[in-house]
């Protein structure tokens, strides 16, 4: 049941969230009741399919910038224990002041002739990590001897959680690659109190 009483989303994010075409009515009600009333800077839409042993799996990502929060919300298709269609969606608010490190990569093919046409951007990532949640993996400690049969207890890291976005122009079109880029431009600034453009 779609609630009605929430904000309507910008155009250009419903827009964006209509042409992927994955279940957009939920995705946009799921982002519009996680915004709530608050200004939204800026939005990044990334629909991506895998092969599993059950299909092609779809799932959604929308990345909501506002003046406070980042918001993530991811939207995953299921099938229930009857065969039938289910999706599961799920918004994460995260406070910029939580927000660390930033990153975006690039990987360019001819970098020597960077800026002409036989050089161009194949992949972009945009990593986040944030400290709102930890994980802690543990794995039994060995020593470096082979024969060694002591208990050496257990090592662990503690990793805060984080998210990566990849595109490519081939896979998501060059539009959207550059979208991620002036989304993570944007976020760059803002989480590190410069304020929007």
């Amino acid at each position: 049941m779609t609630n009605i009483s929430q904000p309507t989303l910008p155009k250009a994010l419903r827009d964006r969230v209509d042409e992927c075409g994955f279940f957009p009515e939920l995705v946009e009600d799921s982002v519009s009741m996680a915004v709530g009333g608050e200004t939204i800077v800026d939005f990044l839409v990334q629909h991506e399919a895998t092969v599993g042993a059950e299909g092609i799996i779809r799932h959604l990502t929308v990345l909501v910038l506002t003046p406070g929060r980042l918001i993530v919300s991811h939207t995953d298709e299921e099938t229930d224990a009857h065969g039938r269609d289910s999706a599961v969606t799920t918004s994460e608010s995260v406070p910029l002041r939580l927000l660390g490190v930033i990153t975006v990569s690039r990987a360019v093919t001819h970098p020597e002739h960077y800026g002409g046409s036989d050089s161009a951007v194949t992949e972009t990532w945009l990593t986040l990590t944030w400290d709102a949640v930890r994980r802690l993996q543990i794995v039994p400690a060995h020593c470096g001897d082979p024969s060694c049969t002591a208990d050496h207890g257990f090592e662990g890291e503690a990793a805060g959680e984080d998210i990566t976005i990849r595109m490519s122009p081939a896979a998501d079109g060059p539009e959207n690659v550059q979208r991620l880029v002036e989304f993570a431009s944007t976020l760059q600034r803002l989480a590190h109190g410069q304020g929007p453009r």
